[in-house]
């Protein structure tokens, strides 16, 4: 068999990152996410057809090793047959992503792709530059009704014992996961919540005597409000009201965590909208996802594994990229200027980088630098009788 160098240099990096599995196995995940990059899709006879010839091996026997890489070690041939667990996968990609940050904070977006009456994928995910890798999953049945809180504690459970003490962790989740059981279920992980909910609620701030609609906080545009109180009448949930509304926006965000209302910035929230991103370049904007014909929840899982590996190996390399300065054609300004929208997206730039590294016989390196976070600012705080006084109902 040919020995391919960029291919081995990948497959040397896979290995190092997954101690814990064989190395058998962690050269099929490394296969996978280097077949996926030649293919630009995750289905299984492209990326053995784009490998056949690479590894100087038959078409089916390249295309039976991928495909036993998400099968139950049941449905193998041969004795001593393993499957590959995914749970065990989430610390070794946190450790990918988060080695070498000095400010050992996180944002993690917690959300649900669906893929139509087939599978509801509920994911964790870090988000960064504009994207985020898939830490930890669970997928389930598609039309079946399944409580979906126990699996969210599950997957919180298994990032935060990866993570460790030491690590502060900002969770991001918009308003179709309200709920005041996953709020506390975020705290009791020793986790912060940044929880997106609705203008139906009800919340009282601390020291003022009555309840009012989540909605009529920042109801008018460049409204802003911060303070400690109580949210819903008959659960009781002690947090921290934040909310804001621009100029332009439908609606406020109105947002509610466990940091004090100094300790956390609304702007924070943005990050969520990184991980449908993320599930963008999944399906249809990358990996073409949504064309599988995996129908087992469990090989599913399997599969989501190697698409996280492959994400992550983009948006490493293109997040590299990113952070460095822009070549300019004019001299720099005196001042800085507004930060630009990135161009193109960290998932293309690095498939960009990859292929080319390959043409050329080594594949660059890349590592994960987190952006800094926006510092909150203060909001000044009113009266109770100041807030009658201004309000409006939308």
């Amino acid at each position: 068999m040919p020995r391919h160098s960029p291919l081995y240099q990948w497959a040397d990096r896979v290995t190092t990152h997954f101690p814990h599995l064989p190395r058998p196995t962690a050269f099929v995940l490394a296969l996978w996410a280097f077949g996926m990059v030649l293919a630009h899709t995750c289905a299984l006879t492209a990326v053995a057809l784009h490998l056949a010839p690479l590894l100087g091996r038959a078409f089916n026997t390249v295309r039976q090793r991928l495909r036993e890489f998400y099968k139950p070690a049941a449905k193998k041939a041969g004795r001593g047959r393993t499957q590959v667990d995914p749970t065990t996968c989430c610390a070794p990609l946190i450790r990918w992503v988060t080695t070498g940050w000095h400010d050992r904070r996180v944002a993690l977006a917690l959300d649900v792709t669906n893929f139509g009456d087939r599978f509801h994928v509920l994911a964790c995910a870090i988000v960064y530059r504009g994207c985020a890798v898939p830490v930890a999953w669970s997928v389930l049945v598609g039309g079946e009704k399944e409580a979906w809180h126990p699996h969210w504690c599950a997957l919180l459970q298994r990032v935060g014992n990866a993570l460790g003490p030491d690590w502060e962790v900002v969770v991001l989740t918009d308003r179709g996961l309200e709920s005041s059981r996953l709020f506390r279920a975020i705290t009791e992980q020793g986790m912060h919540p940044l929880m997106r909910v609705k203008g139906g609620g009800m919340f009282r701030p601390a020291g003022w005597h009555r309840f009012y609609r989540l909605g009529s906080f920042a109801a008018r545009a460049g409204q802003r409000f911060a303070a400690a109180g109580v949210a819903y009448r008959t659960e009781r949930l002690p947090c921290t009201l934040l909310a804001c509304r621009m100029a332009g926006c439908a609606e406020p965000w109105l947002l509610l965590t466990d940091l004090g209302p100094y300790a956390a910035a609304p702007c924070w929230y943005a990050w969520r909208s990184w991980i449908e991103q993320s599930f963008k370049v999944i399906k249809s904007g990358g990996w073409d996802w949504e064309a599988t014909r995996i129908t087992a929840p469990d090989r599913a899982e399997r599969q989501w594994l190697v698409l996280a590996v492959a994400t992550l190996w983009l948006i490493e390399v293109g997040g590299v990229a990113d952070g460095e300065r822009r070549p300019e054609t004019v001299p720099p300004w005196p001042k800085p200027r507004r930060p630009q929208p990135r161009p193109h997206r960290l998932f293309r730039v690095g498939l960009g980088l990859i292929v080319v590294g390959i043409l050329t016989g080594r594949i660059p390196q890349g590592q994960f630098v987190p952006e800094e976070w926006p510092q909150p600012e203060p909001i000044p705080t009113i009266s109770e009788h100041e807030f009658h006084s201004q309000m409006t109902y939308p």
